[in-house]
């Protein structure tokens, strides 16, 4: 989907995690490479404030925002207007979601039980770290996703967006 740019996709739902929580990023990898991830932040809006600072400038500097009619956007159009227009929506009560999560498992690491066990030590580390609760964002059109989320303890909050784009906002609490 982004052959044009394999990266596009990384540069912001991986790379930041990786720099600025390290401790909540966990790398699935198998004999044919990277197969997986699952990252968190302890505090979003303070994880969000730094990316807006120190991340995304780049970003933007890099990739210029696409131009035109966006009906005939490639999908790599499309991520590069998210470098420049960022979705920072955190659901209420933020105080007891204030930490997020955030998965992606190729097909061939999926049904194994990897998601589970990621997400699971993700979460201990935030308990840990004093984390009262988490939450994510998940399609509204993927209702595999939304099931296992709610057999992991998650409960819907709240719904944005609409029709394609709406996203089921979904949280657990931690302690």
């Amino acid at each position: 989907m982004y052959g044009a740019d394999p990266d596009a996709l990384g540069r912001i739902f991986v790379g930041p995690y990786l720099a600025f929580e390290p401790e909540l990023s966990l790398v699935l990898e198998d004999i044919e490479g990277i197969c997986g991830y699952a990252l968190g932040a302890l505090d979003s809006h303070a994880f969000y404030a730094r990316y807006e600072a120190e991340w995304r400038p780049r970003l933007c500097a890099h990739f210029p925002e696409p131009e035109g009619d966006q009906v005939v956007w490639t999908p790599v159009q499309r991520l590069y207007q998210s470098y420049h227009r960022p979705d920072y929506f955190c659901p209420e009560p933020y105080d007891v979601y204030p930490s997020h999560l955030h998965i992606d498992l190729l097909p061939r690491a999926q049904g194994q039980g990897y998601g589970r066990r990621m997400l699971e030590q993700v979460m201990d580390t935030l308990r840990w770290r004093g984390s009262p609760g988490a939450h994510l964002g998940v399609s509204a059109l993927n209702p595999r996703a939304r099931e296992f989320y709610a057999r992991l303890g998650f409960r819907e909050l709240v719904r944005a967006g609409c029709g394609d784009d709406e996203v089921v906002y979904m949280g657990i609490k931690l302690t």
